[in-house]
């Protein structure tokens, strides 16, 4: 399990992609996405979408999709 500070640097590090995709998939309850990390997480989030265009931002959004891959047990 990662430390708090362990996220931090995971989000410091991540590209936009990698962003959106654990955004957009976390589960309820999700670490990255609660108390100060995710306030960092959201800033830094903001901060990745704001350096590229809408183009690339929608570009990204449907490498994404929004079905998650199947996960075999």
């Amino acid at each position: 399990m990662m430390t708090d500070q362990e996220r931090i640097g995971w989000i410091d590090c991540a590209t936009y992609y990698r962003l959106l995709e654990r955004w957009r998939f976390a589960p309820v309850g999700e670490p990255f996405l609660q108390g100060e990390v995710g306030e960092h997480y959201n800033k830094v989030m903001k901060q990745r979408r704001s350096e590229i265009s809408a183009e690339e931002h929608a570009r990204i959004s449907k490498a994404i999709d929004w079905t998650q891959p199947t996960r075999e047990a």
